[in-house]
């Protein structure tokens, strides 16, 4: 169970924070071998947000900016629908399509995507830019998609919808082009740029869309234009720069300028009937103005950092921002009151832990937070609050009665299980709290900490049973054996010790590896153990004598966390170099190596107790279930006797979401015949379970 923790003030850990997760690394180099087969994935956005937009119908905001995803948020609860992957880099700006079934998404990647609102599937990828893609619009009618591109590719394309094709492409700005916006009818496209070198005197192009002319260039703004955007009878064009611009759409004439934030305007939206602009800005708030007189009604306030991006609900209720401080807001606009922040995970996920039942996933995070997620479909159970810095361990109690946290606040916390509600915490550690494991029989909790201690705790009343020294560096991670008689534990002095439970003396220690041991596990025999380490490696060790077996090899960067499969079977491993890797346990094979849907690294990775499903918590907030390709059969049939005939067999029925073992029949090929190969996948499996072939069979 790897576990690991860092302090914020202290100059010894801010040395290692790019080695332990919560300090954001640029993309590694590593050769592409594969996508894990995902089942659903949830977490707030690891960066900034840098566009938002409002559905036609009101009822979902999506969300884009750094960490590469596209997010769907419903309105109603602020619930997480869905995570959009496929770019490679920062999203800049996202749109609807005017009927809610499309969106679009422009990135830094240098390609435009349309998606699939309903399901999230990805419908096509439009390339031709030569930089990164900084803003889309879609027209009125919906037919077609105009998309503004960055720095060294200063036009602007207009797509058509239906196949993707070009239909032109417009030249005439002299820098990126960072918004774009379709006049109400549809016959104009408005972009808002900049101009000289280098690139600070903002410009303003409204462009004829049917032959791609320049009908007006409007000047004034001192400082690049962000935002454009038309007022719904189309007679008036908005744009924000260093500051606001109200414009006569039919002559270009300037009509006011509006003074009021203290720093950048990013983004300017008129309400649906036109009597309201809403505006953002590099001074963290939003301000509401009276379009009639130019006038300031409102300060909205509550963003952390900058806010980049606005837009009004259908309806004119609501305003959505996104903001530099990692979330995404939504204000109700005539008191101008906070409604709710659509934000899962903040910051990394250090830690995941599945419930024995296998129904639940807990995370920890930077954000300080623990989120208990659903398994069957990734839904947001409840937020655990109370620790006061980066939390970077979770443990299920065996019996599923509780839940353990270890913190960067040198406290452990147990939560009731049921409920969420803190048990109580336990003081003790003169250091950050890096890992917490629970004893097979759910009575003892042990802990690993900085001050270079493990703690055994007495879980009905939390009093301390002892602590164990030995160590000569910062205790990383903590796991007891399947039989609960004994603890192993790594640290940075670069050993792993093996303890004696019922009296704390050390069994032994192994040493092989070259640098800090981050992460150790026992295969659920008991007979094996593993190691990940900073020196890249995974090593196997017989437990019963400390020997080493075998060293796995294949990783570019530290390895933060090891995990066996349920089987024994199967070995994960997640890592900084962005790949999570499965080994075969018995002759130490890569069996599989994932590099897609990684984020910037991969920090904690878990099997589900049944095996199907393996979870992992990335650098960039998010938590991903996938599918275990090398899980144990799942697909075979439980005979049910028939009590009329000698061994017959009566239905054939597959009963219950996993099938722990095949009865044998006297005429099981009448059962076959009969299901004709159409028993469906449990577990929630797509399709249907093909043939008896052995204990690896998955469904297809």
């Amino acid at each position: 169970m790897r576990k690991f923790g860092l302090s914020g003030s202290s100059p010894v850990v801010l040395m290692l924070m790019g080695a332990l997760g919560c300090f954001h690394l640029g993309p590694q180099q590593v050769q592409a071998q594969g996508r894990p087969d995902i089942v659903w994935m949830a977490g707030g956005h690891g960066g900034y947000v840098l566009s938002v937009a409002f559905s036609p119908d009101g009822q979902m905001v999506a969300s884009g900016g750094a960490g590469e995803t596209i997010k769907l948020w419903r309105v109603l609860d602020g619930s997480l629908i869905r995570t959009l992957t496929g770019h490679t880099s920062d999203v800049n700006s996202v749109a609807f399509s005017p009927n809610g079934e499309m969106l679009a998404s422009a990135s830094k990647d240098e390609t435009v995507k349309l998606w699939r609102v309903s399901d999230g599937s990805l419908i096509r990828t439009l390339t031709g830019h030569t930089d990164g893609v900084r803003s889309v619009a879609f027209s009125p009618d919906g037919q077609i998609l105009a998309s503004g591109g960055y720095f060294d590719d200063t036009t602007i394309k207009l797509w058509r919808v239906s196949d993707g094709s070009l239909i032109r492409t417009l030249i005439g700005h002299e820098g990126p082009v960072y918004s774009l916006v379709f006049s109400p009818d549809g016959k104009m496209l408005a972009s808002g740029s900049s101009t000289g070198f280098p690139y600070h005197w903002g410009v303003i192009k409204l462009w004829r869309v049917s032959d791609g002319s320049v009908i007006h260039t409007l000047t004034g703004h001192a400082t690049e234009v962000m935002s454009v955007a038309f007022s719904p009878d189309g007679q008036v064009l908005a744009s924000g720069s260093g500051a606001i611009k109200l414009w006569r759409v039919s002559d270009g004439s300037l009509i006011r300028t509006l003074i009021g934030h203290e720093g950048p305007v990013m983004s300017v939206a008129f309400s649906p009937d036109g009597k309201l602009l809403a505006s953002c800005s590099e001074d963290d708030t939003i301000v509401l103005w009276k379009v009639r007189n130019g006038s300031l009604i409102r300060r909205l306030s509550g963003h952390a950092r900058d806010v980049f991006s606005i837009a009004y609900s259908p309806d004119g209720e609501m305003l959505v921002s996104g903001s530099y401080d990692t979330t995404v807001k939504l204000w109700r606009v005539p008191r101008g009151r906070l409604i709710r922040t659509l934000t899962e995970h903040r910051d990394s996920v250090t830690s995941v832990a599945f419930s024995p039942d296998g129904e639940m996933l807990a995370s920890a995070s930077c954000d300080e937070m623990i989120k208990l997620w659903r398994v069957s479909d990734g839904s947001l159970i409840r937020t655990l609050t109370g620790h006061t810095a980066f939390v970077r361990s979770v443990a299920f109690s065996p019996d599923g009665k509780l839940l353990a946290s270890g913190s960067e606040d040198y406290t452990i916390k147990l939560w009731r299980g049921s409920n969420g509600s803190l048990l109580r915490t336990l003081y003790g550690h003169t250091g950050e709290v890096f890992s917490v494991t629970f004893s097979p029989d759910s009575e003892i909790l042990a802990s690993g900490s900085i001050d270079n201690y493990i703690k055994l705790w007495r879980v009905s009343d939390g009093s301390l049973i002892r602590t164990l020294s030995g160590h000569e560096g910062w205790v990383y991670s903590v796991g007891f054996s399947p039989d609960g008689e004994i603890l192993a534990s790594g640290s940075t002095d670069r050993t792993i010790n093996l303890w004696r439970v019922s009296d704390g003396s050390l069994i032994r220690t192994l040493t092989g590896h070259t640098r800090d041991v981050y992460s150790v596990a026992f295969s659920p025999d008991g007979e094996f153990l593993a190691s990940g380490s900073c020196d890249e490696t995974i090593k196997l060790w017989r437990v019963s004598d400390g020997s080493l077996i075998r060293t796995l090899t294949g990783h570019t960067r530290d390895v933060y966390s090891v995990a066996f499969s349920p089987n024994g079977e199967t070995l994960g491993s997640a890592s900084r170099d962005r790949t999570i890797k499965l080994w075969e346990v018995s002759d130490g094979s890569l069996l599989q190596t994932y590099d897609q849907e990684t984020g910037a690294g991969v920090l904690s990775i878990q099997f589900s107790p049944d095996g199907r499903l393996f979870g992992y918590g990335r650098e960039d907030a998010t938590v991903v279930m996938a599918r275990n390709p090398f899980a144990p059969n799942l697909c075979q049939y439980k005979l049910k006797k028939d009590s009329k005939s000698k061994g017959g067999c009566e239905t054939c029925p597959v009963e219950g979401d996993i099938i722990a073992s095949q009865q044998s029949c006297e005429k099981k090929k009448d059962c076959d015949k009969k299901l004709k190969g159409k028993i469906p996948c449990p577990g929630g499996g797509r399709g249907f379970c093909k043939k008896i072939k052995g204990k690896r069979e998955s469904c297809g």
